[in-house]
């Protein structure tokens, strides 16, 4: 019965695993301008437009982590299918429900387990 799941599982979520972590690789490597050093000189960039970029840097920077941690979760998520853990929670060792995973393929916690 557990290689029957396991099975199922491989391929349900292998193909949609693989196809994100390529688009969050290529995202994370698409250049991103609002990430660079905002400027100090205060004459050549009004006040305003200094808070505005800072705001913009702030943002881009926090989608670049958000992109690193998504490629890690990804990257993990395809180490345990290999390993065959994929689709038993981390915790207990009990099946993650197939509707959990379709929300997130790379969650490694059951709904009871899950914080």
């Amino acid at each position: 019965m557990a290689d029957e799941y396991e099975t199922r599982v491989k391929a349900i979520f292998r193909p949609r695993l693989e196809k994100d972590l390529e688009d969050a690789i290529a995202a994370a490597a698409s250049p991103t301008a609002g990430v660079a050093t905002v400027m100090l000189d205060q004459q050549s960039v009004g006040r305003l437009s200094r808070i505005d970029a800072l705001q913009s840097q702030a943002m881009a920077q926090a989608i670049e982590r958000r992109l690193h941690v998504q490629r890690l979760r990804l990257e993990r998520a395809l180490q345990r299918m290999n390993e065959g853990d994929f689709g038993y929670c981390s915790e207990c060792g009990e099946p993650i429900g197939l509707r959990r995973l379709h929300v997130d393929p790379a969650a490694h916690l059951c709904v009871d387990c899950a914080p």
